[in-house]
């Protein structure tokens, strides 16, 4: 029996598949697209996925939203390629998880949403086709505000007051937990097979610890609110047409509510005035689905779609 479709969300932190009718779900490991053959790296993952939830039926259309959505159209080709002989797929979707990020938070079609988790990208989605990307450089160029800038900017933060360069924090002691001693904590971290998630996994901490009102950690949050705020107001701006444009913001990052949204709202209102925060209606998985169960619409563009011989 074919299955009817294959949803994916895959990022550097971990993958996440879903099929359809029946529901299937599956985990596969998280991929650094910056290192390796991405192509070979991510379709290990979706084979993992894929195995997890138990899939063995061919598969009528997969649709993919993917952290490491090669740049280049040959590495594209062979990624879709490959994807659709381990899924066994008659069609497969590919494109950056900003776009299904979008897809899931706006149904609509239009607007901007954010994307915040290890890393940060925002997509602006308007009327004729019109589509801005703000962000996505990834850790070494860009993602201000997200996951791995709020960790650094908390275990910098500890190393510094170790050091005499900056004032205590509760952080410290919580980072001591994470990692260790702060004798040869940094070398510690370096020796981490996957530094990234494991930096980004120690923003929740910062964000702990800020809850409790302290000064170094809130500085880091609140400056974090800025960062996404200036990439938010970037693609608004793509969008106005003065008229208020509705804003999603989605990822691990937004799970510490309000204490990142208030200030991200206030900074908004300076920066963006025609910017309108909206609950997102759907995560990246959900977005996933719904371009792997309708047509791609306003997303067509930014798609690429692999079809295999029969």
């Amino acid at each position: 029996m074919t299955a009817t479709w294959v949803a994916v969300d895959g990022g550097q932190t971990g993958l996440r598949l879903v099929s359809g009718p029946e529901a299937r779900a599956g985990k596969g490991p998280g991929f650094d697209y910056r290192h390796g053959d991405p192509v070979a790296t991510i379709t290990e993952a979706v084979r993992v996925a894929a195995l997890d939830a138990g899939l063995s039926d061919p598969v009528a259309l997969a649709c993919l939203g993917l952290t490491g959505h090669p740049a280049e159209p040959a590495d594209r080709n062979r990624l879709g390629a490959a994807v659709a002989g381990v899924l066994r797929a008659g069609e497969v979707r590919l494109c950056e998880d900003m776009v299904t990020a979008h897809a899931g938070a706006l149904p609509s079609g239009h607007g901007v949403v954010l994307a915040a988790g290890t890393g940060v990208v925002c997509l602006a989605v308007g009327e004729g086709g019109v589509h801005r990307k703000v962000g996505g450089d990834g850790h070494l160029l860009g993602d201000a505000g997200g996951g791995f800038a709020i960790g650094r900017a908390g275990l910098a933060a500890v190393l510094a007051a170790a050091d005499g360069r900056g004032p205590a924090t509760s952080l410290t002691a919580v980072a001591e937990l994470r990692f260790g001693p702060i004798p040869g904590m940094a070398q510690r971290i370096h020796q981490i097979p996957s530094p990234v998630a494991a930096i980004a996994s120690f923003a929740p901490e910062v964000f702990a610890v800020a809850a409790q009102a302290d000064p170094v950690a809130s500085a880091i949050v609140t400056a974090a609110a800025d960062d996404l705020a200036c990439t938010i107001a970037a693609a608004v701006r793509v969008l106005d047409r003065g008229e208020t444009v509705p804003v999603a913001c989605t990822g691990r990052v937004f799970e510490a509510g309000e204490l990142l949204l208030a200030p991200l709202r206030e900074r908004l209102a300076v920066l963006a005035p025609a910017a309108r925060l909206v609950p997102p209606e759907g995560d990246p998985l959900d977005g996933a689905v719904r371009l792997a169960t309708a047509e791609p619409g306003p997303y067509s563009r930014l798609m690429s779609v692999h079809r295999a011989c029969r």
